[in-house]
This record gives C-alpha cells, sequence and structure tokens, in this order.
C-alpha cells in the first residue's frame, strides 16, 4: 500500500527529547516500511526515517529562531501533501484540524488520528467535516456530542525493547515526573505530591514559550536542587534512566489527557504510575496492577507509601500486552484496510477482489 504520513513540523521526526505524537509517528512509519509499505513521510527536513522523507523546511521549526509563522509552513506541507494525493492510496494525517478542509478536496482518503483535545474553536472545524475517518488514541478522547466519525480507537505504541528494565529502583529512593513544565501536567502537583510524603523529586521535560510565565512563578521558586530538582530536557536515554530508577512515576494531571506516553515509558521500565484518573490515565493504567489511580494530592501521596508493593516485572508485562508498536501498526493496518474497503465500494457499487495492503 502506498501511504503518506503527515507528522506536526514542530518537533522532528523522531523528536530528540519531549515529543509524544513525533515519536508515534516515527515508529509507525519505520514498522509500516518493515511490513513492505511504500511510505513517504512529511515531517520536518532533519527526520529520520526509514521511508521517504519530503520536507518543506530543513528542521524542527521549535529550534529554528528565524522561523515567526508556524501556520505558512504548515500550509506548505499540506499543499504540498494535497497536491500528491494521486502518488497515495492512503494519507494519514496527524497534524489535527489544519488538515481537515484539504481531505475533502481530493479523491485519496485521509485517516485522521487525533492526538490532542478539542476547543470552543476548532470544534466547528471538526463538524464541518465530522463524515472523516478519524482514530481516536484513546476511548477517553472522543466527544460522542460531536458526531464524529471515528472509525477505531488505536493505542500508541512504543518499541519496548528500545526501553532498559530495572528490576529495583535506585538509591536513595526518589520519585519523578517527565513531561511538558505546564499546568495541564500538574508540575506543581508533582511537587506538592513529594513535599507531603517526604520524598526527593527528579523532574525533566520542556518549558514552552507559552509555559515560561507558569514556570516562572508556580515552580521554579519551589526547585531546591535537593529535595525538588529540574534536570532539564531530557533525550530517550536520559528518560529511561530517569524513570526506570524511581520508585514511582508522578503523572499528576490537570486536563483529559488523550493519552499520555509517559505513562507507557515509565511502565516499560518497570516503574509504577501514580496518576489524577482524568482522561485516559483509566485506560492505560492498571490500577493497583501497574499503578494508582487518585482524585487529589491526598489520595497521590498515600499512593506513594503502598507503590513500593507492586511488581515491576508485572509492569513491563502489561506495556508488551498492550501497547507494542507492533501491536499499533496492526491496529492502524487494519484502519486502512477498512477504509480502503469503503472506498472500493464507493466508486464500483460493490467490493472487487482483495485489496493489497502490502
Amino acid at each position: 500500500m502506498r501511504i503518506a504520513q503527515v507528522a506536526p513540523l514542530w518537533e522532528r521526526v523522531p523528536p530528540p527529547g519531549y515529543g509524544g505524537s513525533e515519536l508515534v509517528v516515527g515508529l509507525l512509519t519505520d514498522e509500516l516500511v518493515r511490513r513492505g509499505h511504500e511510505v513517504t513521510l512529511f515531517a520536518s527536513g532533519d527526520s529520520i526515517s526509514l521511508a521517504k522523507l519530503e520536507s518543506v523546511h530543513p528542521r524542527a521549526l521549535r529550534l529554528d529562531p528565524m522561523v515567526k509563522e508556524y501556520g505558512i509552513y504548515e500550509l506548505l506541507e499540506l499543499g504540498t501533501v494535497y497536491n500528491k494525493a494521486e502518488e497515495f492510496d492512503i494519507i494519514h494525517s496527524h497534524v489535527g484540524c489544519a488538515s481537515l478542509p484539504y481531505a475533502n478536496l481530493v479523491k485519496t482518503p485521509t485517516v485522521h488520528t487525533l492526538h490532542g483535545t478539542f476547543s470552543l474553536e476548532n470544534e466547528k472545524l471538526f463538524k464541518f467535516a465530522k463524515h472523516l475517518p478519524y482514530v481516536s488514541i484513546s476511548d477517553a478522547q472522543r466527544e460522542p456530542r460531536l458526531d464524529l466519525n471515528c472509525v477505531a480507537t488505536v493505542y500508541n505504541g512504543i518499541d519496548v525493547d528500545s526501553y532498559n528494565f530495572y528490576a529495583k529502583p535506585d538509591e536513595p529512593p526518589y520519585l519523578a515526573f517527565l513531561g511538558r513544565i505546564s499546568p495541564e501536567k500538574g508540575v506543581h502537583l508533582a511537587i506538592a505530591i513529594a513535599k507531603q510524603a517526604g520524598w526527593r523529586l527528579k523532574m525533566a521535560g520542556k518549558v514552552d514559550a507559552v509555559d515560561v510565565e507558569y514556570y516562572e512563578k508556580e515552580v521554579k521558586p519551589l526547585i531546591d536542587g535537593k529535595q525538588i530538582e529540574f534536570l532539564g530536557e531530557a533525550n530517550h536515554e536520559q528518560k529511561n534512566i530517569l524513570m526506570g530508577g524511581a520508585v514511582a512515576t508522578i503523572f499528576p494531571i490537570t486536563w483529559r489527557e488523550p493519552f499520555g506516553l509517559v505513562m507507557v515509558e515509565s511502565m516499560a521500565a518497570g516503574t509504577p504510575v501514580i496518576a489524577m484518573a482524568l482522561g485516559s490515565t483509566k485506560e492505560v493504567i492498571s490500577h493497583g496492577k501497574t499503578g494508582f489511580l487518585c482524585n487529589n494530592v491526598e489520595e497521590c501521596v498515600d499512593a506513594v507509601r503502598n507503590v513500593t508493593e507492586l511488581d515491576r516485572y508485572a509492569c513491563r508485562e502489561y506495556v508488551e500486552e498492550r501497547f507494542s508498536v507492533q501491536q499499533m501498526t496492526d491496529g492502524y493496518e487494519e484502519v486502512y484496510r477498512q477504509i480502503m474497503t469503503d472506498k472500493f465500494a464507493r466508486t464500483n457499487g460493490h467490493f472487487k477482489g482483495a485489496v493489497n495492503v502490502r
């Protein structure tokens, strides 16, 4: 099958540090190539992929101080993709609502993976294009009131073998936090949990421009370099070491997290996750087995006291069974087959023979 994968341009594919959707796109693209598909990846020019790479800019936009209008490059990317639509059997968009108007203008079907959340403004565009095929990354992410054509839920996957397993945490013990330093990720709550529990907390993540004020006012004053440490942005190896050596990873989100790849990465390293019971966390964590789901800071503090009772091997096995890149790719291949079958049925009046998906 000839497949176009369309990635955001903000981060490289795969990202050198933080970047959940770009990591997923990279893993999916490479696995599709290994399975014999002809894949073109539309992404930043510094991306690394087994697929044919096409880009409208030589590097990730976040790392280019000369870029002032992100939307211009996104329009260039989508214009390039859809000008070449006839070269593909299917287009797989990971860029959100920006691709929706384009998908209506070509015969090649586009499947849209929803990596983000809905807002009062972007809902207008989703309603306009509600008939297009969508894939949610968790059941909790869906908004039934929008009546979108969600054809499947496909959980994000990781390359489990690329994560070292830690049978026991480091000494002296500590808690870990990994993610954007933002109110939605609940960094201030992670610090509160560590302080009330009397544990050390090691944090890593990026500070986007929109979150600088939050970091300066709500987080930075609480970092003492002793009990509360901030390590900056971490690459893959550093993330694995940070979470693998922790007694638990704290995931105290304050929003409806669409998926939360950090939870899977932590459990792959053998480290259970203590999370707020919001959004996808109920689907990603097995409560009492691979972590704890909590409703407030006090429950998180209680969970810290009990987390050492959990089996770290069970955390790793849970990820292998549910969140591997192979399982994710299986899910998307099934979506592609169904969309191609539906296309043949619409254009020919009935299905003429098997669709070649390899």
